[in-house]
């Protein structure tokens, strides 16, 4: 089950019960805050609900390029939203994430910088510096270097232990950093097979839209 941090009671709760999920980000968000409604709705949307994902208006450029994917642009707030994505704590009457904005430099590769944000728990502030970035493009590049290798290896079903722990802390007030953490422990395991690790690695980016495949078929 979903649980997101209220910062009305202060602590992790349960995502409102229900088939659907009306997800509203508010205005005077960034690229970060984008990120993480994103990943919300994939989660979400994981999990067999059904997301309205809305912005009244998010006037922000180049997110496509974080691969968050196309979202409404109403004229007015979406009416009873669920939960709200904000870059402060916001006067809601819904459960709100409060996700501050991220600070630094403009990054060269907005997908090392997606991958920063995730790194940071999402209430924490987060600066872009060239040391994190390239950091972050380094575990990037070496893990689609595995993941190309993997796929010219037999076919096999994905750890579905590997993919619950990471799915697992992802339910946990989307913590990224220990699903990626499992994707480590998971590109390390000898005993898991090639095909195994590549259906894994597949199956947990489309949550976390790192494009992990983009060096397929590039050797």
């Amino acid at each position: 089950m979903l649980r997101l941090y209220d910062h009305r009671v202060g602590r992790a709760e349960p995502l409102p019960p229900g088939p659907g999920l009306r997800l509203q980000i508010l205005d005077g968000t960034g690229h970060r805050t984008l990120v993480v409604a994103d990943l919300l709705r994939r989660i979400a949307g994981r999990a067999g609900r059904r997301v309205r994902f809305a912005s009244v208006p998010v006037a922000v450029e180049g997110w496509a390029d974080y691969n968050v994917a196309p979202f409404e642009v109403l004229g007015e707030p979406l009416a009873e939203a669920d939960v709200c994505v904000s870059a402060g704590q916001a006067d809601v009457d819904a459960l709100c994430l409060a996700v501050p904005q991220e600070t630094g430099v403009k990054p060269a590769d907005p997908l090392a910088a997606r991958l920063v944000m995730l790194e940071t728990p999402y209430r924490e502030p987060v600066e872009l510096t060239d040391a994190r970035l390239a950091g972050a493009g380094g575990r990037l590049d070496a893990w689609r270097g595995k993941v190309a290798e993997w796929a010219t290896s037999p076919g096999h079903p994905m750890s579905k232990d590997y993919a619950t722990r990471a799915e697992a802390a992802l339910a946990d007030d989307l913590d990224c950093a220990g699903a990626l953490a499992v994707l480590d422990r998971l590109a390390g395991d000898p005993e898991v097979p090639p095909g195994a690790k590549l259906e894994t690695f597949i199956h947990l980016d489309m949550l976390l839209a790192l494009g992990l495949v983009s060096a397929i078929g590039s050797a």
